[in-house]
């Protein structure tokens, strides 16, 4: 498109200057020559009193000879003898009795140039005919400066134009091109990719309908993410109590089917979450003024994890969600991620086994623990890099992945270690400015017994994560 305005506007120009200068120049060849023509009748009229006085033809001599020895004289012939002339004649014989004939000033073209002729009456009555040589270069003077002046300005002017379209282009192309590399990162899947609405009113509208597409775009995908936590969480959380009332039916063919039902339903659960997994985008972090109140959220799901606790006898607290804790975390994101923390407590402890959530509210982050008192995890790392779904021991490893990957959306990780109740502490850290990132790398799914820069939150944090907690 640029360089199509580019050539456009270079053709209009080229026409327009054509069409003015081509005129102009034949009109200042015109004007030198009718200057040249003037000065040559000026010089002819200055010998007109010379003739009208007299006829003498030395005294004739020295006028014409004053004037330059440009000028000749053709005095008519006397009785019996032959026409004579003044100075140096150029013109043909017949031009000048043909001048002389008719009365009237003529041109004639002779070698070098041109002659004016000029009749004047002389005093007996007779016509003399006074020429004058006009040269070529008198009649082209300044001709060739002019021309010279007026392709300069031509020139100047289509350059002009050129580098004005180009600026125009330039204005119209960038936004074009904002709209295609936008879209390109939108379908590489670039889900903050967006278009500045800028440019002509056609770029401004069709940046607008692009990134209200790519807000479309969004908003299915975490529609998407939302069904897939769905299958991930709320689909297993009963599961999970199914298989543990399964696990108390006794002995017996019936409870035997109970059980291996059961486990058949949740193999392939674990199979459409594996799958959904592999097609679920990244966890986005929500923007600036999106989020949820994390207390509240830790208040609805340990109401409901609390009756299965109780019917196994397990104690339970919760600390720090007695107040309002806002995160930058969506609601059903956090819901999914205590699911799972505390879905592995009931699944990989025995009953009876106590287990606390805890929330610690800071300046620039919010940390959430969930600690039990269970037998812990031997090996801390390869529990993270179970993310990858390794299944050994019926487990899709989704859990902790997926509560890394809320964790790292915000800036923050997940830390596991041992708790002051005995068993494992699973701490999230969720960043609430967003200033550190942690960048997910495959092979290892975040961060164990990692220690942060010293904060203002870490610092205040130390001690409360290493004071001793009871249950109730």
């Amino acid at each position: 498109m640029r360089w199509a305005l580019v050539k456009v506007s270079l053709a209009v120009t080229a026409m327009v200057v054509l069409a003015f200068a081509v005129p102009l120049g034949l009109v200042i060849r015109e004007l030198a020559r009718d200057r040249a023509f003037s000065n040559a009748e000026r010089e002819a009229a200055a010998l007109a009193p010379a003739l009208s006085i007299t006829t003498d033809r030395d005294q004739l001599e020295r006028v014409v000879a004053s004037a330059g020895g440009e000028l000749a004289v053709h005095l008519p012939a006397a009785d019996g003898e032959r026409a004579s002339d003044i100075g140096r004649g150029r013109a043909a014989a017949g031009d000048v009795a043909a001048v002389r004939k008719v009365g009237r000033a003529s041109t004639a073209a002779v070698e070098g140039g041109s002659a004016l002729l000029q009749p004047v009456a002389l005093s007996t009555g007779e016509i003399a005919v006074v020429e004058v040589y006009v040269p070529e270069s008198e009649v082209t003077a300044g001709v060739g400066t002019a021309w010279a002046v007026l392709a300069g300005v031509g020139v100047a002017l289509i350059l002009g134009s050129v580098a004005v379209a180009d600026r125009l282009g330039v204005r119209m192309v960038r936004p074009a091109q904002r709209l295609v590399e936008g879209a390109h990162e939108l379908g590489e899947g670039k889900l903050g990719a967006r278009v500045p609405e800028e440019g002509p009113t056609e770029l401004r509208l069709a940046a607008v309908a692009f990134n209200s597409m790519a807000d479309q775009v969004v908003q299915l995908l975490a529609n998407e993410r939302e069904l897939a936590a769905d299958l991930s969480h709320r689909l297993r959380t009963p599961l999970t109590v199914l298989r543990l009332n399964a696990a108390s039916l006794g002995d017996g063919p019936a409870a035997e089917q109970t059980r291996a039902a059961v486990e058949q339903l949740e193999r392939e659960v674990d199979t459409i979450i594996r799958t959904a997994r592999e097609a679920k985008p990244q966890t986005a972090a929500a923007g600036p003024g999106a989020g949820c109140d994390a207390a509240e959220v830790v208040r609805e799901r340990m109401a409901f994890w609390s009756a299965l606790a109780e019917d196994e006898g397990r104690k339970w607290r919760v600390a720090g969600a007695d107040r309002p804790v806002r995160i930058p975390v969506a609601r059903a994101d956090l819901a999914a991620a205590l699911d799972a923390l505390l879905g592995n407590v009931f699944r990989h402890t025995p009953e009876g086994t106590a287990f606390a959530v805890d929330v610690h509210n800071g300046e620039d982050a919010v940390i959430v623990l969930v600690s039990d008192a269970g037998p812990g995890i031997p090996d801390p790392e390869a529990a993270m890099a179970r993310g990858q779904g390794s299944g050994s021991d019926g487990s899709t490893g989704l859990g902790l992945d997926i509560v890394r990957r809320l964790a790292e959306s915000t800036g923050g990780d997940v830390r596991i270690g041992h708790s002051v109740l005995g068993g494992t502490e699973v701490r999230v850290w969720i960043q609430l400015d967003g200033r550190r990132r942690t960048p997910g790398r495959r092979g290892h799914r975040g961060t164990v017994r990692r220690r942060r820069p010293g904060t203002s939150l870490s610092r205040r944090l130390v001690s409360t994560f290493n004071r001793p907690r009871s249950l109730p």
